[in-house]
Order: structure tokens, then sequence, then C-alpha cells
């Protein structure tokens, strides 16, 4: 498996200084998806896993963490892996996913081999398919969401904000479905010229559209918040 690699971040996983490692391939297609190139498989991943886990080795008393992120790092083995291999070298690992792995998500966490989840809710359980492109995930999903509410892990749930995708009613269904978390964060999308269809422009929301997101899901999650604006 060929990854990819940001060497550092300060923003990927809070309150750590990390890298973030990349892989290909989801089973999601959401059309606004930023990762366009790692979703479908077009992008250049320079990195081997060796190369991979050589710089963490390098890195260790440098850097807190890392984070996994794809595409979908639950979709093959590799990611965890690399997981426990960072745990080993003492490591605090962030995982992103997009929750259509419970059992994988829950073997991770037992096992000790993330210490935060970071999931994508992508709408409404009534629209999941239609934003997700996926019409066979939304049990899945359901039961992560379930397993992260039981508090086994530190854990935020995140949604993309996109124009022609979403309503504000959406919001008060997700809300109603998720609960008062401690950490959920509406994302407004932000084109990275490499989205995976559409045009760009026509995922794009108003301020006054996500505020108004924001104040229907706050009526379930009071602790909701935006971020990335």
């Amino acid at each position: 498996m060929r990854l990819g690699l940001q060497k550092l971040t300060l923003l990927d996983f809070p309150g750590q200084v990390a890298c973030t490692v990349f892989c290909a391939g989801c089973n999601f297609c959401c059309p606004f998806c930023h990762n366009a190139s790692l979703v479908n498989g077009s992008g250049e991943l320079p990195f081997s896993v060796e190369e991979v886990t050589d710089f963490l080795r390098k890195r260790r008393g440098i850097l807190d963490g890392i984070c996994l992120t794809g595409g979908e790092p639950l979709l093959g083995d590799t990611m965890l892996e690399i997981a426990a291999y960072a745990k080993e070298l003492g490591f605090k690992v962030k995982l992103d996913t997009n929750g259509s792995f419970p059992e994988k998500l829950a073997s991770a966490v037992d096992k000790k081999l993330v210490d935060y989840v970071a999931m994508d809710i992508k709408s409404s359980p009534e629209k999941y398919a239609h934003v997700c492109g996926n019409d066979s995930v939304l049990d899945a999903v359901k039961a992560s969401v379930a397993f992260l509410q039981q508090q086994h892990v530190e854990f935020e749930f995140r949604t993309t904000v996109a124009a022609t995708l979403h309503e504000v009613a959406d919001f008060a269904a997700i809300g109603r479905w998720i609960g008062p978390v401690k950490r959920y964060f509406l994302q407004p999308f932000a084109d990275s010229g490499d989205i995976l269809s559409g045009n760009a422009a026509d995922y794009a929301v108003s301020d006054e559209f996500a505020q108004a997101c924001l104040a229907e899901v706050q009526k379930f999650v009071p602790q909701a918040q935006i971020r990335g604006r």
C-alpha cells in the first residue's frame, strides 16, 4: 500500500503536535468530498508503509501524535497496523472514519490503538444514502454512533454542510439522532480544488445558512459549534 504523509500538523489532532497519514480508497461517494484523488485512487501517494513507520520511529519524542485519515482508514487493515506501531512508540492516535465499519472501530478502541475518533455524520438518517452515495451503510453507521456514545474513547462527530444536499431541517434530525454529545462540529463546505463531482459553487453555504443549521442542531446538541469559519 502507498500512503500520503503530512509531516507536521497543529490542527488535525486537537491539543497535539502531530503528523497525518493518508490512505486511498473509500466505500462512500460523497460528491463534495475534498479528497477526491484519494477516494478514486488517482492521486499520487509517495510513501511506502516502511517509510511511514521509519518516519514515526525517527520522530519519537518529537511529535505527540498521529492522525490516520483517507479515504477511509478502516477499509483495510494497514492503517490499524500503523496505529499499533505508533502506540508501541508512545504516540497518541487519532482516527478519522465514516463509521461504516463498527466492528473494526470497536476492536481498535478495545485494543487501545486509538485515543481519539473523529466520525463524519453525513446527513440525517433519511438522507444518508443520498448524501454518501451508498445505500447499504446506514445500519453500520448507526452502530458506530451508538458505540461512540458509550464513551469508550474521546470522540467528535462532524458534518460537512453542503448546499443542495442539506436543508436546515436535516440538522434537527441529526441532533435528535446523536443527542447531547460533547463535541459536534458543523464544517461549511470549502472548495479544496479536488472535489469528487459536481460544481463546488453548488455546495457553498452562506454564513446565514450555516448559522441557521447550527441553531437547529443546538436544540438537541447544545455544545455544537461551527468549525472552519
